[in-house]
C-alpha cells in the first residue's frame, strides 16, 4: 500500500508529525525500530507553546492539550541553567501559563491514542533500513519489504538512519561531560523544584512529576572536562540505585530521602545541528536534525515545533497550493527551523557553562545571572520567551509590520478562539473590522473569522492573516494607525470592493497590499520574493 508520507520514528515528534499531516488530509504510515511504545520517562517538560500547538488536535472528544494537562503536573515557574532564581510563567499571554511536568511515555501514549482514533498505522519493530528517491517519490525499505510514498520524514533520533541515507551532514561538538538522571520516590519531598549547586561537590536538581514521583538530575565535578572517549566509557558503566545514591550523597551530603528508583540514565552536552533539513523528498525533524544538552526540556519542545512547522508546508506542497516561498523560498521548512536550532545550540551550551563550571568564576557567573533573572526585567523576559516557546519569531520581509513572523496570541474569535480554529490545510484571516470588511477574502485555503481586537499592537489592526502553525503571515493596519505611521491610507483610485454589509467601499492602499499578501501566501503561482 502506498502512502503520501512515511515517517521513520514513533517518538513524540514522529507521532505529532503524523497526526498533523493526517489532519491536513494526507495518508501517513509510521515505522519504528523499537518493539513497542516507550515505557521510560526521558523528557518530562512540556512548555506553553507546545500545548498551544497540541490544541489543534482532538483525541477522545477532547483537545490533545487538555488531555495532557489533565495528566500532568503544573508548575508556575521554569528554571534556566538550574539557577536559584526561576522564571515566572504565570503572567504569560497564553491559556497555558505554566510548565507541565509529564513523562514522555504519557505524551507518546496520548499521541498514539490520537493516531489510532484517526486510523493512522504505527508499525513497531519495523526499522527503516534503506531509502531511495526520484522526482515521483521515495522507496523505503523496512526489512524485506519496500514501501512507496511521496515523502519520507526522519524522526528517528540522534543516530538517524534517514539522515545518513539522505547524505545529510551532522556537524557540531562532541561531549565533554556526563550527567545522571533518575526518577525516584522520596520519603520527605520538597514543596517544589529545588536546585543545589556546590563549587566542590557538584549540582543536583529535584523536580516533581505526576503521581508523586520526582525527577532528579545532576553532575559531579569529576564528570566534567572529559574527552569524548572518556564520556563514552563512563556512559557504558552500569547504572543502579546504589550508584545514584552514592552520587547524591557525594553532592549533597545526604541521600535526599530517596527510597526507590523507577528509571535512570545519563546525559551529555554533545551539540550538533544538521547542515540541511531536507534533501529532495526526504526531510528530518527533532533529534534527527539537532541534539544538545537536555536543559529545561527544550529538545522535546523544539522537536515538536519542528513538526508543527513542517506538517502544513508539506501538506500544502503535496496538495498543490503551496507558493514557492514555502517550498524552496525564504519561508520553507529548512530556512525557518535550522536557524532556530542554531540558537538552541547556543542556548544550551551557555546553560552548560552555567551549570557545570565548578570554579570560582563559574560560581560568580551563576550569581550574576541569577540576580538578573530575579530582577524580572529584560533578561528574564528574553529567557522566558525562549524557553516557553512563546517568544520565538520567524524572520519577516524587510519593512514588514513588527507582528509579522511572531506567534499570534489566542485571539477571541466569534464563537471560538484562534487556537481552536487553526487547521493544517488553511489560513485563518482574523477580521477586526466592525463591518466585516474582509469577508470577501474567504476561500478554500483562507477561513475568515470575525475577531475581537487584541491588546498592544494588535489593537491597531484591521485584519491579520494567521498561518496554520499559528504565526502571523501578514497584517492590515487600521486607517488611523496607517496614517499615524505616515503610510498612504487613502483610497486606491478606481479600486472597489464589496463589504459584508452589501455596499461598496473604496479600498485603501493598506487593504490592497494586505490582500496581495494573502494571495502570495495561498497561491502557488505567486513569486518567491517576499
Amino acid at each position: 500500500m502506498n502512502s503520501d508520507v512515511i515517517i521513520a520514528g514513533a517518538g513524540p515528534v514522529g507521532l505529532l508529525t503524523a497526526a498533523l499531516l493526517d489532519s491536513a488530509g494526507l495518508s501517513v504510515r509510521v515505522f519504528e525500530s523499537e518493539a513497542g511504545p516507550s515505557v521510560f520517562s526521558k523528557a518530562t517538560t512540556v512548555h506553553p507553546r507546545t500545548l498551544e500547538v497540541l490544541t489543534a488536535l482532538e483525541s477522545g472528544g477532547r483537545r490533545l492539550s487538555d488531555v495532557l494537562v489533565s495528566e500532568g503536573r503544573r508548575l508556575p515557574r521554569a528554571h534556566f541553567a538550574a539557577l536559584p532564581s526561576m522564571l515566572d510563567y504565570s503572567g504569560l499571554d497564553t491559556p497555558f501559563p505554566f510548565v507541565l511536568m509529564l513523562p514522555q511515555a504519557r505524551t507518546e501514549r496520548a499521541l498514539l491514542d490520537c493516531l489510532r482514533e484517526r486510523g493512522v498505522p504505527v508499525h513497531y519493530g519495523r526499522p527503516v533500513t534503506g531509502a531511495g528517491q526520484d522526482e515521483a517519490g521515495v522507496r523505503v525499505r523496512t526489512g524485506d519489504e519496500v514501501h512507496e510514498a511521496r515523502y519520507l520524514v526522519g524522526a528517528d533520533g540522534a543516530r538517524s538512519v534517514v539522515r545518513r541515507l539522505a547524505g545529510i551532514g551532522f556537524p557540531g561538538t562532541g561531549p565533554s561531560l556526563v550527567g545522571f538522571t533518575a526518577d525516584v520516590d522520596l520519603a520527605a519531598p520538597p514543596e517544589g523544584p529545588t536546585h543545589r549547586w556546590n563549587l566542590e561537590t557538584g549540582s543536583l536538581s529535584i523536580v516533581p512529576l505526576p503521581d508523586g514521583q520526582y525527577r532528579i538530575f545532576g553532575t559531579e565535578p569529576v564528570d566534567t572536562g572529559l574527552t569524548p572517549d572518556e564520556v563514552r566509557a563512563r556512559r557504558t558503566e552500569p547504572r543502579s540505585l546504589e550508584r545514584v545514591l552514592a552520587q547524591v550523597r557525594r553532592i549533597t551530603g545526604t541521600d535526599c530521602g530517596i527510597r526507590a528508583m523507577s528509571w535512570t540514565s545519563t546525559a551529555t552536552d554533545s551539540t550538533r545541528n544538521a547542515d540541511r533539513y531536507r534533501v529532495g523528498r526526504i526531510l528530518i525533524v527533532g533529534d534527527a536534525a539537532h541534539i544538545h544538552l537536555p536543559a529545561g526540556g527544550q529538545g522535546l519542545n523544539v522537536g515538536l515545533q519542528d513538526a508543527a512547522n513542517l506538517a502544513w508546508k508539506l501538506a500544502a506542497e503535496h496538495q498543490g497550493w503551496a507558493p514557492a516561498r514555502l517550498t524552496d523560498g525564504p519561508f520553507d521548512y529548512d530556512s525557518e527551523r535550522r536557524p532556530i536550532s542554531t540558537r538552541l545550540a547556543a542556548n544550551t551550551l551557555a546553560q552548560g557553562v552555567l551549570m557545570y563550571t565548578f570554579t570560582p568564576g563559574g560560581e560568580a557567573l551563576r550569581g550574576m545571572f541569577s540576580d538578573l533573572i530575579a530582577q524580572d526585567g529584560d533578561t528574564a523576559d528574553e529567557l522566558r520567551g525562549w524557553l516557553s516557546g512563546l517568544g520565538l519569531a520567524y524572520p519577516a520581509p524587510e519593512g514588514a509590520h513588527p507582528l509579522v513572523g511572531t506567534r499570534a496570541p489566542d485571539l477571541a474569535l466569534a464563537g471560538s478562539s484562534l487556537l481552536h480554529a487553526l487547521r493544517q490545510n488553511a489560513f485563518v484571516l482574523a477580521d477586526f473590522t466592525p463591518e466585516g470588511r474582509y469577508a470577501r477574502a474567504a476561500a478554500r485555503r483562507v477561513a475568515v473569522r470575525t475577531a475581537r481586537p487584541g491588546a498592544g499592537a494588535w489593537s491597531a489592526l484591521d485584519a491579520a492573516l494567521i498561518r496554520p502553525d499559528g504565526y502571523v503571515a501578514a497584517v492590515a493596519r487600521s486607517a488611523a494607525s496607517a496614517s499615524a505611521s505616515g503610510s498612504d491610507a487613502d483610497s486606491v483610485s478606481g479600486t472597489r470592493a464589496d463589504t459584508s454589509a452589501g455596499g461598496a467601499a473604496d479600498v485603501s492602499a493598506e487593504e490592497a497590499a494586505f490582500m496581495e499578501e494573502v494571495a502570495r501566501w495561498t497561491s502557488p503561482t505567486m513569486a518567491t520574493t517576499p
